[in-house]
C-alpha cells in the first residue's frame, strides 16, 4: 500500500509538471529550451530554513541566465528523480547516487557543479555517511569497548530513502561487507536491508536525513543512517571530534522542525564514512547547452565562494545549504568523476 501511495504521489506530481511544460512549449513551438529554469530540490534542502539559500541561488540563476526560476520542494527523492528524468526540471541538487540513478535513465543529465572540499578542488570533496545511536544506549553497540556493526542485527533500523548515497547506499555497502563474511548472512543482499529481516527487526525510512535522524531520536529506531551535513544546522557536537566515531552530538535548544520536538538530545556516532560531494545536475534537454555554460561560469566564481548566503562562514548562527571552513566552492565535475560510487557494490 505505501509503495503505491508513493507510485501516485510521483505521478501526480509529473503530471503537474507535465501540464505547465506542455503549455510553455506550445508557446515556444515545441521548442523544450524556455524561459523559465525549474530546480527541483530534495526533501533535505526542501526546508524553511534553507529558503534564503534556494532563494539566492534562484537569483543567481535568474540575474545568469535572464530566466524566471521556479523553485519545486519535494518530500520524496523520487519525484526529484523523475521529475529531472521525464524534462519536467531543468535542474536539481541531488546526492551522487540520486544522480547516477537518474544518469542512468536519461542521458542528457549531466552534473553541473560539486561543493568542493576545505581546498576549493574535488580532492577532497567528501562528507560523511553516519551510522549513529542514542547517547544511553551505546554501550549496548560495543563488543570489548568497541562500537561493532555486529550489535546492530535484530535491531530496529532507520535508512533515508533507497536512492539516497549517504542514507542508503554506502551505509549499506558498508553493512554488507561486514554481515556477508557470517555463514548465517552469507546470501544477505541490498533488497534485504530494506526489509524487516533477515538481519533487521524493523526497517524505516525517513524520506530525508533530518527524518531519519528523528527516527532515532523519538524512539522508532534504534540505529540510524544519515549524514554530517544534512544535520549541521540542527546539532553541534558536545564531546569528541567532529566525523569520528565514538563522538557525541545535541541537538540545539532552538532547532528548527522536525528537530523541535526532539531538542536537547544526544546521539552517538558508530560508523563514519567518507562520500563524493552531491552535484547539482542538469538536463541538457532541458536547460540547454549556453545556459549550462553560463551557468557553471556564475556559479564556480569568486563571488559565489564568497556569498555568505550559499556558503555561511564556520561558526555562524545562520542556516545555509553550505558552510566555508577554508576554501569551500563550487567546481565542474565530469560523469566519471561519480564512478566510486558507481562501484558500489
Amino acid at each position: 500500500m505505501k509503495k503505491s501511495l508513493t507510485s501516485l504521489a510521483v505521478l501526480l506530481v509529473l503530471a503537474v509538471f507535465a501540464v505547465g511544460c506542455s503549455e510553455k512549449n506550445a508557446k515556444e513551438g515545441n521548442a523544450e529550451v524556455d524561459d523559465v529554469i525549474n530546480v527541483v530540490w530534495y526533501p533535505n534542502e526542501s526546508g524553511e530554513d534553507l529558503k534564503s539559500s534556494r532563494d539566492e541561488i534562484g537569483k543567481i540563476i535568474s540575474e545568469a541566465t535572464g530566466k524566471e526560476v521556479e523553485h519545486h520542494l519535494t518530500t520524496d527523492y523520487a519525484i526529484a528523480i523523475e521529475t529531472l528524468v521525464n524534462n519536467n526540471a531543468d535542474m536539481a541538487f541531488m546526492g551522487a547516487q540520486g544522480y547516477i540513478e537518474a544518469k542512468e535513465n536519461n542521458d542528457a543529465i549531466q552534473p553541473l557543479i560539486v561543493p568542493t572540499g576545505p581546498s576549493g578542488t574535488l580532492d577532497d570533496a567528501v562528507y560523511h555517511s553516519w551510522l549513529a545511536v542514542n547517547v544511553d544506549d551505546q554501550e549496548s553497540y560495543k563488543k570489548d569497548g568497541e562500537f561493532a556493526l555486529d550489535t546492530i542485527a535484530e535491531k530496529r533500523f532507520s535508512f533515508v530513502s533507497n536512492s539516497s548515497t549517504s542514507g542508503f547506499k554506502v551505509p549499506s555497502a558498508d553493512i554488507l561487507s561486514h554481515f556477508t563474511e557470517q555463514d548465517a548472512y552469507a546470501e544477505l543482499t541490498e533488497e534485504d536491508l530494506m526489509e524487516g529481516g533477515p538481519l533487521f527487526s524493523q526497517v524505516l525510512f525517513g524520506n530525508s536525513h533530518q527524518g531519519s535522524a528523528v527516527n532515532l531520536l523519538d524512539g522508532n529506531a534504534d540505529v540510524a543512517a544519515f549524514c554530517d551535513t544534512c544535520v549541521e544546522n540542527y546539532v553541534q557536537l558536545a564531546e569528541g571530534e567532529e566525523n569520528e566515531v565514538g563522538s557525541v552530538y545535541k541537538v540545539k535548544d532552538d532547532a528548527e522542525q522536525p528537530f523541535n520536538k526532539v531538542a536537547g538530545k544526544e546521539f552517538t556516532l558508530m560508523n563514519v564514512t567518507p562520500v563524493l560531494n552531491a552535484p547539482f545536475a542538469a538536463n541538457m534537454d532541458m536547460l540547454g547547452e549556453e545556459d549550462y555554460k553560463k551557468l557553471q561560469k556564475v556559479l564556480t566564481s569568486d563571488e559565489v565562494a564568497n556569498n555568505e548566503k550559499i556558503f555561511v562562514p564556520e561558526g555562524s548562527d545562520q542556516s545555509a545549504l553550505f558552510f566555508k571552513t577554508d576554501k569551500e566552492r563550487f567546481a565542474p565535475a565530469k560523469d566519471e568523476w561519480f564512478n566510486p560510487i558507481r562501484e558500489i557494490q
